[in-house]
Parts: C-alpha cells; structure tokens; sequence
C-alpha cells in the first residue's frame, strides 16, 4: 500500500483533499453567523444580552450534543463519511435558514442554532475522518490543511455581513445555500488507502484518554487552547468595533470590525496550512508549543492596546488571529499518532467533543463578562488558556 506521505501520492489524493477542503469552507460558514448579523438584527428587533450570547453558544452545545451521538452510535464508521457530511450540512443549511422566518433571538431562533451546530458535528470531525484516511506521514499537513479550511468557512459569515450591510437575511441566505452546495461537493470525494473503520465507541477508549500519558497532555493542550479560541472568534468582531469606537464613527467602527474579525480568522486558516507542513518536519508538539506562546502574547497585547490607537489595535488582533489556531490541528494529529488505531476516531470525536463543551461556557460567559470588566480584562483571562497549554506541550516534548 503506498504511503502518502512520500513522493509517490494515491491517485485521487489532492483532488479529494481540494473538493473536501471546499466542502469543509462552505459547511462551517454557519457556525458564526449569528454573531456576524448581531449588530443589523439587534437593530432591527431587541434582543437581550443573555439571548445574543445563546445565539452563538447554542452552536457550540448543540456540536457537543452531535459529536457525543456521533460517537456513541459509530455513525461514521457506519456509514460512508461522505454521505454522512454531505446529508449533516444539508440538514444544517436547513435549520440556518429557518433564521430567515423566526424571531431574532427567539426560542426557535436559538433552537435553530442548536440543530446547526449538532448538525456541523458530522461535518468537521467526519471531515477529518476523511483526511487522515490519506496519509500518516504527512498527517500533519493534511489536518492542517482542513482545519485551515475549517477557519475561512468560519471567517466568512463576517464577510457576508460586511457585503450585506444592513440586511442581515442576505447573509444568511446566501450562507446557509453555501453550505447545502458544499454538502453535495463533499460527495465528490474519494477515501484513501488509510481509511478504515475506527470501531464502536467504548468507554476504554475514554479511559484511553487519561492513562495513556501522551494523549492525555495532548488533550490538555488542546482544552487549553479552546479556552480561548471560540471565545475570541465569537466576540473579537463586537470588542474590535468597541475598541474603534473611541476614536472613530461609529458606523466606521462597525466596518473595520467587520473586517478584522474576517481577516484574524482567515489569517489563522493560512497559518494552519503553513505549520501543518513544518509540523510533520519539526514535531507537532513544537508547533502546537510556539502557537501557544504567540497566541497568549497577542491577547495580552490586544487587552493593552484596546481603545488606543485602531491600527496598532488591528495589528494586534491579526496576529493573534493568526497564532491562535495552528495548534489547534495539531493536537488531533497528536491523539490521532498516539492512540490505537482501533480508538482513533472515539477518541479525536470525544476530543472534540470535550472541546466544544468548554466553548459552550467561554462564549456564553464572555460578553457578560465583559460588560462587567471590561474587552481588556477579558482577553487578558483568555490569556490564561495558552499559558497552561505551554506546561502541557512542554512536558510532551520532553517525553518525545
């Protein structure tokens, strides 16, 4: 059987990766969406603040509920993975579009963004499911690429509501049709000569979790990480166009919130390809390390700079956008090297799982948080994720 990792590539190989890789931008440009519109639909019929934090976080509990179902049930390994993503975005491009006929921040409103997010776990874990089936000696590379992927899907709701303006139903028109086209494109894909059934869940495979040393800092790493990285991609659009609103219009500060929110997201979909390939060179644990390092360092900067200057304000937040996510595909490659094959897919899926159900509380709390504190005082809390996730890398590069 080949190897893709060396020079000779599976036929069919960056073809499915690039039609994946479409797929995967067009399903996860719902995850975000409600935040992106906030501002327009607040405008247009109040909503509290309790609600406008349910619209995103209700994305995130719904992806733990899906992924948990996913897993226990085996559905990908059931069922071919491309029927499995291709039906989830459809459903989830359905239930996005329901935004267009609810009341903003309605019960169904935020029911809808719950379905959406249940729906988008067979959408990013089955993705990477499918990736690695391509190769192992360049896994790094090829989750990254996805996750890189993943990170432009999640940029582009505030791009949509950039060209939108005001008439947030636009944005959710054209996003949740994305998202049912991408379903269909995901059926154009192959599996490699590396997929294979990744067997039933079981709670060994759980147990795996905590007594294999190595996956367990691995997940460290990695819940250290969500600390702060929806949190920031939730909010960091609203505390941008606050942070310019002291110096600036406010409906300039809107669009250059707008704009910085999409290119701190996109910027760390590109750093994500970019140390996915440096990761299968020079460790993955180092990689996932020096993201950390950065990441943590910018949110600090951004909390010191908030209210100054816009553009030092914008070159803080880029780079943090930028550091904030190359870690993130590299700690799935890392459980995925170092668990039984048998338990890959339970234990990335319960990874993930556990994941999102961080980001569940750090979106939710974030804005009230604020409101109470103060942007500043909130990312330097944000901050305090990286810190941990470096001891966590630290101690598993020293184990390598």
């Amino acid at each position: 059987m080949p190897d893709p990792g060396t020079t000779s590539s599976p036929p069919g190989k960056y073809r499915s990766l690039f039609f994946l890789m479409l797929a995967e931008i067009a399903g996860m440009s719902l995850w975000f969406m409600s935040a992106a519109i906030l501002p327009d639909m607040v405008a247009e019929v109040p909503v509290s603040e309790f609600r406008q934090a349910a619209l995103s976080s209700a994305v995130q509990i719904g992806f733990v509920a899906g992924a948990l179902v996913s897993a226990i049930f085996g559905l990908p390994d059931r069922f071919d993975p491309r029927r499995a993503f291709a039906a989830s975005a459809l459903i989830a491009a359905t239930a996005n579009a329901s935004l267009l006929v609810t009341v903003p921040g309605g019960d169904l409103a935020i029911l809808a963004r719950f379905i959406t997010g249940a729906m988008l776990a067979g959408v990013y874990p089955v993705g990477m499911k499918i990736v690695v089936g391509w190769g192992q000696r360049d896994r790094g590379f090829l989750v990254g690429a996805l996750v890189g992927a993943l990170t432009f899907g999640s940029a582009a709701p505030h791009l949509l509501a950039l060209a939108g303006g005001a008439d947030w139903r636009w944005s959710v028109g054209v996003a949740s049709l994305a998202a049912a086209i991408g379903g269909l494109l995901c059926l154009a894909t192959k599996l490699g000569p590396f997929h294979a059934a990744a067997g039933e869940f079981r709670f060994r495979s759980i147990a795996l979790a905590w007594t294999r040393r190595k996956v367990r800092l691995a997940y460290a790493g990695y819940l250290c990480h969500m600390w702060e990285l929806y949190a920031m991609w939730a909010w960091i659009g609203l505390a941008a166009t606050l942070s310019f609103s002291a110096s600036m219009a406010e409906d300039k500060a809107l669009v250059f919130g707008r704009l910085l929110a999409f290119g701190a997201i996109a910027a760390g979909g590109a750093t994500s390809i970019v140390a996915g390939v440096f990761a299968d060179r020079l460790g993955k644990e180092t990689i996932a390390l020096w993201a950390l390092i950065f990441s943590g360092s910018a949110a600090l900067a951004t909390a010191a700079t908030f209210g100054g200057p816009p553009w030092i304000t914008m070159i803080c937040v880029l780079v943090w956008g930028a550091a904030i996510l190359p870690d993130s595909a590299q700690f799935s490659a890392l459980v995925a090297d170092h668990s039984p094959p048998e338990m890959t897919g339970s234990l990335m899926t319960f990874q993930t799982a556990l994941g999102f159900a961080l980001t569940f509380f750090t979106v939710q709390a974030t804005p009230v948080l604020a409101a109470e504190i103060g942007w500043p005082a909130v990312f330097v809390i944000m901050a305090i994720g990286p810190a941990f996730g470096i001891a966590a890398m630290l101690r598993l590069r020293a184990m390598e």
